[in-house]
């Protein structure tokens, strides 16, 4: 697991990590980071790679939560919705924002049935520029293909098998009931989890959850429309409020289990 504190953030407000999808990286918002410095401190994520890498999401966010410990926030993208709904389920973090997001693959509907074939996509289908710049919804440069999709061997297979891990596992607990402040985003041109995902998943969250169905944007608004994010994102991180959490590096998720 490897923490990037780009620094010149607010010392003062929410810890907020930064947590990618599958088979993406956590420098994709490096962008979005900048634009929240104002109002908060925030924490890159990359998940680790290889074949004794943690597969599952529940495993995932054991290693997370060891690696940060407890933090104020989560920025979730994708598959790492999962991820960051056991830390919250656990009360390793006080709000999560879902952005192109799901905490259980019922969330996506029929597609739901097909993420594990993400895996096999990853390493026989080589996932470029077409498909990076496909995810975003606007061309990617070729520099910037790594931060949206799996490029290097090791990324496929570790991808391989954490998406075949997504159905072995039982789903993060149900936070209806949670009093961990949410908020979504969701962009209307998600080719992978598509808009209608968004009820699904606000009805799996505390009563009033946000949500904000973003026009023009891809499955990685973050890097995308980082602006928009951030607009949407500031209000709800000074709303959630300064620093809370004294990092807790070894604690377990607890109740998340």
């Amino acid at each position: 697991m490897e923490l990037t504190d780009i620094g010149g953030g607010c010392e003062e407000g929410p810890r907020v990590l930064l947590l990618p999808g599958l088979g993406a990286r956590g420098t994709g918002f490096r962008a979005l980071d900048e634009r929240l410095a104002e109002v908060a401190h925030g924490v890159l994520v990359e998940y680790p790679e290889g074949e004794h890498a943690a597969c599952g999401a529940r495993a995932l966010a054991e290693q997370v939560l060891r690696a940060a410990g407890t933090v104020d926030a989560v920025v979730a993208s994708s598959f790492g919705g999962m991820v960051a709904a056991h830390l919250a389920a656990g009360g390793a973090t006080r709000g999560v924002a879902f952005l192109g997001s799901f905490t259980r693959t019922t969330h996506v509907g029929p597609r739901g049935r097909l993420i594990a074939m993400m895996g096999p996509i990853a390493v026989l289908g080589r996932p470029g520029r077409v498909a990076a710049s496909l995810a975003a919804w606007r061309p990617v440069p070729s520099a910037q293909v790594a931060d949206v999709v799996p490029t290097t061997t090791l990324e496929r297979l570790t991808t391989l098998r954490r998406a075949f891990a997504i159905h072995t596992e039982p789903p993060p607990p149900d936070l209806r009931a949670s009093k961990v402040a949410c908020l979504c985003i969701q962009g209307d041109r998600d080719v992978l989890v598509p808009p209608a995902t968004l009820e699904r998943l606000v009805a799996s969250l505390p009563a009033g959850t946000p949500r904000h169905l973003l026009r023009g944007a891809g499955h990685v608004p973050y890097f995308s429309h980082p602006e928009e994010c951030a607009r949407l994102l500031g209000p709800w991180l000074r709303e959630l409020g300064p620093l809370g959490f004294a990092a807790a590096a070894g604690a377990g998720l607890g109740s998340a289990a």
